[in-house]
C-alpha cells in the first residue's frame, strides 16, 4: 500500500469512528433520523475540514472526495439501526473507545498532512490536535454541553502527546508510514489509559477567603 492510500485509510477510518460517536450522541439526545445523520456527518468530517482550512489545503478533502460523506452517512445509519434494537448511550465504554480510536488516527493524519507541506513543528502539533478534537467540540456545542476537550480526563492531552511523538520520530528519521501507525496507536493508548486511570489536568478552584465575614 503506497503512502497516499495509507493517508486516505487513516482519514476515512477516523471519519467513520468519529461519525459513530456523533450519531450515538444524537441518539442519546432523542433526535430523529435527520438529526442522527447530521451529527454523524458533522462530527466525522468537521475535524478534517478545520485542519485543511488552517493549513491551506483547499478545497478541503471532503469537497474533493465523496467517500467521507458516504462513510459518515453509513456510520450514522448503522448507529440508528443499532439503536432500534438496543439502548445506545452517548458515552459508555464502547463509545469512549471508538472516540479514542478516532482521536489517534486523526492526530496522526493531521500531523502528517501538515508536515508534508512544510508546516513548522508548532503548526504540526496544532494540525494534529485540531483534526482530532474539532468534530467533538462541535458535537458537544450542538448538544449544549461544555466541550469534552475542556473537561474530560486526558483527551486533548493525549492528542498533544501523540503529536509530540510524531515530531520526535520524524526528527530521528522514522519512515512516514511507520510513524503514522506508531503515533496513532500511542495516542489511542494514552487516551484509553487516561480514561481507565481517571487522569486529568489540574482544575482551578476559586478561593472563598472573601466570603467569610
Amino acid at each position: 500500500m503506497n503512502q497516499s492510500n495509507i493517508l486516505l485509510l487513516f482519514d476515512v477510518f477516523g471519519t467513520f469512528v468519529f461519525a459513530l460517536s456523533g450519531a450515538a450522541k444524537a441518539i442519546s439526545k432523542k433526535m430523529d433520523f435527520l438529526g442522527v445523520i447530521v451529527f454523524a456527518i458533522t462530527v466525522g468530517c468537521a475535524g478534517g475540514m478545520i485542519r485543511d482550512v488552517l493549513i491551506g489545503a483547499v478545497p478541503v478533502a471532503v469537497y474533493q472526495n465523496s467517500v467521507y460523506i458516504i462513510v459518515a452517512f453509513i456510520a450514522g445509519l448503522l448507529m440508528f439501526l443499532i439503536a432500534e434494537n438496543c439502548e445506545v448511550d452517548a458515552f459508555p465504554r464502547h463509545i469512549v473507545f471508538l472516540d479514542a480510536i478516532g482521536l489517534g488516527f486523526f492526530t496522526a493524519m493531521g500531523c502528517e498532512k501538515a508536515a508534508s507541506i512544510g508546516i513548522i513543528p508548532v503548526g504540526i502539533i496544532f494540525s494534529g490536535c485540531l483534526s482530532a478534537v474539532g468534530g467533538g467540540v462541535l458535537r458537544d456545542l450542538f448538544s449544549k454541553e461544555v466541550p469534552m476537550v475542556f473537561t474530560s480526563d486526558f483527551y486533548a492531552s493525549a492528542s498533544i502527546l501523540g503529536a509530540l511523538l510524531f515530531l520526535l520520530l520524524s526528527y530521528i528519521g522514522c519512515p512516514d508510514s511507520i510513524n503514522l501507525w506508531i503515533t496513532a496507536f500511542f495516542t489511542i493508548g494514552a487516551r484509553v489509559l487516561g480514561y481507565k486511570l481517571h487522569l486529568r489536568l489540574p482544575v482551578a478552584h476559586q478561593g472563598h477567603g472573601g466570603d467569610d465575614k
